[in-house]
């Protein structure tokens, strides 16, 4: 069999621990800031993440942008030349362009090098969610799985990622344009929070709205507790934007709701889906029953 590596972007918020442990490569979505451009590296080596959310609540808006075309025929000729094929899992192409970049370089790319393999998959997820199916085919590389074989695992079971958060203020969701300037007024006139999944299209998709960020939580947590699946391959985390001590409370009430002893990963949101919710965003992912919400729309 030939070798073969695993490449995600920057919307699967994997820290450097999780990516030299699984042996997982990436290739950096880029975000601006008064005309200059920085690149969203998953480590926040040029921005750090307290101040890029503090800039955010301060006034200052961020513009994103996805992986490019060259970004990703670079990346591909580099590991092709290697002598390795590539298995490129991107960010839900409801969310960014990067899948179709992805795509579009590899078929360029492949002209170059006809007998190398590029497999480009787009995981319908994002964030912790995005980054637990790219663990998930570097522990499925690690058994022997072929190329072919893992691309099939991820398109098969990516729905059974589950995303369940909320956000703090929809003030930041009405600047890009996800929510309106209405629904973003009366919503924080009487203190709503939705609750927000990742649909079965890959979409961010508000399916409950309650009042109180504490009761946000709770009802998280019952969510999560109805979807899990105790599968061997489990995994939990929680991304915050930047409101870690929030976090906590609700790794609390997630484990008491679940009744289990579990390790939990706490971390930040990445800056591009952070500029789009803002700060006190936060969510759990984790393997569950398959997401069927909006399912055949």
């Amino acid at each position: 069999m030939k070798n073969y590596v695993i490449l995600t972007d920057t919307g699967s918020d994997l820290e450097a621990d999780f990516r030299e442990k699984y042996g997982v490569e990436y290739v950096p979505m880029h975000f601006s800031l008064d005309g200059k451009d920085y690149e969203a590296d998953m480590d926040w080596k040029q921005i750090s993440a307290p101040d890029y959310y503090g800039m955010m609540r301060a006034g200052k808006r961020f513009i994103t942008a996805q992986v490019n075309i060259e970004s990703y025929k670079k990346a591909f000729r580099k590991f092709l030349s290697e002598g390795y094929d590539v298995l490129s899992i991107s960010t839900s192409s409801q969310i960014s362009a990067s899948v179709e970049s992805s795509r579009k370089a590899a078929e360029e790319v492949l002209k170059e090098y006809p007998e190398g393999k590029i497999v480009c998959v787009d995981a319908l997820r994002a964030c912790y969610a995005l980054g637990l199916l790219v663990i998930r085919a570097a522990e499925l590389r690690a058994e022997g799985k072929t190329i072919e074989e893992t691309a099939k695992w991820i398109e098969d079971n990516r729905l059974t990622v589950n995303m369940i958060g909320s956000v703090d203020k929809l003030t930041w969701l009405k600047q890009a344009g996800r929510v309106s300037a209405a629904s973003a007024f009366f919503g924080g006139l009487l203190n709503i929070k939705p609750i927000i999944i990742a649909d079965a299209l890959g979409r961010n998709f508000a399916v409950e709205k309650v009042k109180g960020r504490r009761t946000s939580f709770n009802r998280i947590a019952e969510m999560a507790k109805e979807a899990w699946a105790d599968v061997p391959y489990q995994r939990v985390m929680i991304s915050h934007a930047d409101c870690a001590e929030e976090a906590e409370e609700l790794k609390k009430i997630l484990l008491q709701a679940l009744g289990k002893e579990i390790e939990v990963h706490i971390g930040y949101v990445g800056a591009c889906v952070g500029a789009a919710v803002g700060p006190g965003m936060i969510g759990v992912y984790f393997f569950g029953k398959e997401v069927t919400v909006n399912k055949g729309v």
